[in-house]
């Protein structure tokens, strides 16, 4: 039973739960109620914004009653625990990817959703994105894959001492960037073998990393080879956002916001649009599914299966072998 208006609250003050807050209160169906975080000021900034009230914490907004939905925009290594209390106070939950940093704890709760019949959805805005839209588009004119590559890298001179630069909160750096391997898991299917290689760049005497790299082979269950590579921090010297896919019938390349696509027949510019406003349209069809039950664009299985993925890279990393899922 939902109440009307829905009542949402929110957990972070960052750049997601500001997107998020904005396309709540655009909605009538939605009345945006509570919003906790860590830090007391950037809370009091966001409730002057947005006219909200603050509870002491997290704990007191997932257990709260005048709360229908829980949208989780907070440090990755909170997800898993946010999301089960949470659900154990009966609230659907919203939460941003990774669901948590062990596949077995995001099955647990997924399982615990489905028992309280409750609604779990994990944010994957790389399905929605242009770049990945116009990727399956020109997929059947590739013909059959034989290899896809996915470069992503970020330039950080001075890394800041926040969650997102601690290996405790930010997480092994292929499921804190779950988006890489679950681009790949949707566009290519099941995943038969994983190599995987990282390396941390520490801050002196701390939790904090400097910089941290990785780069995973995937070996699919109809053949085909990816490769992903990750990085970001002070040893990297540019931005690089590249993808390649590699068809017996023709090749597709992106870099940045720009792509080409490569046939016997045919040579291709293709311009990608600006990455805007997919919160948006995220918090949209999350509203829209739980009044009218209009279908996702993702299911939390399909998260938890690109987490298995990134989970089976970071044992591969460990142990220097091949890991078999």
């Amino acid at each position: 039973m939902l109440s009307h208006p829905l009542k949402v609250a929110l957990i972070g003050t960052g750049f997601v739960a500001k997107r998020r807050a904005e396309a709540l209160q655009s909605d009538s169906r939605v009345q945006l109620t509570f919003v906790s975080g860590h830090t007391s000021a950037h809370v009091a900034d966001f409730c002057q914004k947005f006219g909200l009230s603050s509870l002491n914490n997290w704990q007191e907004l997932v257990t709260h009653p005048d709360v229908d939905l829980v949208m989780i925009c907070s440090i990755n290594s909170e997800h898993g625990l946010m999301t089960r209390l949470a659900l154990e106070s009966g609230k659907h939950v919203v939460v941003e990817y990774p669901l948590a940093l062990t596949a077995q704890e995001g099955q647990e709760l997924i399982e615990l959703a489905q028992q309280k019949n409750l609604f779990l959805h994990v944010e994957h805005l790389e399905i929605l994105g242009e770049l990945h839209q116009v990727i399956k588009q020109h997929l059947p004119e590739l013909g059959k894959v034989f290899y896809a590559k996915y470069t992503t890298s970020y330039k950080i001179e001075d890394p800041p001492l926040r969650w997102n630069f601690n290996k405790k909160q930010f997480g092994f750096p292929l499921i804190s960037a779950l988006s890489r391997i679950h681009r790949f898991t949707d566009l290519f299917g099941k995943v038969t073998k994983v190599n995987c290689q990282f390396q941390w760049w520490d801050q002196e005497n701390s939790d904090y990393f400097k910089a941290c790299f990785a780069h995973a082979q995937l070996t699919f269950k109809n053949g085909m080879i990816g490769e992903i590579v990750y990085g970001k921090g002070a040893v990297f010297y540019q931005h690089q956002n590249e993808f390649e896919v590699y068809g017996e019938q023709g090749n597709l390349r992106f870099k940045g916001d720009q792509g080409q696509l490569l046939t016997k027949t045919q040579e291709k510019t293709i311009q990608l649009g600006l990455r805007r406003g997919l919160f948006a349209k995220d918090t949209q069809m999350v509203i829209d599914h739980l009044w009218q039950e209009t279908p996702l664009y993702v299911t939390p299985s399909a998260s938890l299966y690109a987490l298995e993925v990134a989970e089976a890279a970071r044992k591969s990393a460990e142990s220097g072998h091949n890991y078999k899922l």
